[in-house]
């Protein structure tokens, strides 16, 4: 219904925005990761939006790329997953993470959202899985590098063994691979250097 929100931002919370179009003071809902990035009040601002309309509220939902309007709708279509959660998910992980924690299949990073369970981050990733090019453009070129498998990502023992070692401490898979992949001449190094390398990625 409504493309976009181009005005001044005249008030940002966690989860809102206040965007003076024309002298009408327009509420966008947000995640926490586009509150962060927001310029600051008096600034100028364009948000894609997305119009969720119920018999007793009309809500904008504003996303600072089409690609993070996206991701968001393609979230939306998950059974469970209304736009408060689809919010939730992009306040822990940005567009182009959640969709490296989709093709990766990281449902503990996904999960990670306040009000996702463990089952809800699993059954948005076997239902966006697919959805999901590998080639498309829109996502994260560092997807695309990793290949669509682990097992391409993870091509020596020493990264096979990091990774396992830093999902064992607690981190998705996600988050391992990208931080084991970030390493430098990884080839000189044994699996006790790279995911003590790893873990300084990390923190």
């Amino acid at each position: 219904m409504i493309a976009y929100v181009n005005g001044i931002i005249d008030d940002i919370t966690e989860d809102n925005v206040v965007v003076d179009v024309g002298g009408v003071g327009m509420n966008v809902k947000i995640s926490a990761d586009t509150a962060a990035r927001l310029p600051g009040v008096g600034e100028p601002v364009k948000l894609y939006t997305y119009t969720s309309v119920r018999e007793d509220a009309f809500w904008l939902y504003g996303f600072l790329s089409r690609n993070d309007l996206d991701i968001f709708k393609k979230c939306i279509t998950v059974s469970g997953i209304g736009p408060k959660g689809a919010l939730s998910i992009l306040s822990v992980l940005d567009a182009d993470s959640l969709r490296f924690a989709i093709v990766s299949g990281d449902a503990k990073a996904i999960a990670k959202a306040p009000g996702v369970g463990a089952k809800t981050a699993e059954r948005l990733i076997l239902e966006l899985k697919g959805k999901l090019n590998i080639n498309d453009s829109m996502i994260n070129k560092e997807i695309a590098n990793y290949g669509e498998t682990h097992a391409v990502a993870i091509d020596t023992p020493q990264k096979r063994e990091a990774v396992e070692a830093l999902v064992s401490l607690g981190y998705g898979q996600a988050e391992a691979l990208k931080a084991v992949n970030a390493i430098e001449n990884i080839e000189d190094m044994d699996s006790g250097a790279v995911l003590k390398a790893a873990l300084k990625h990390l923190f």
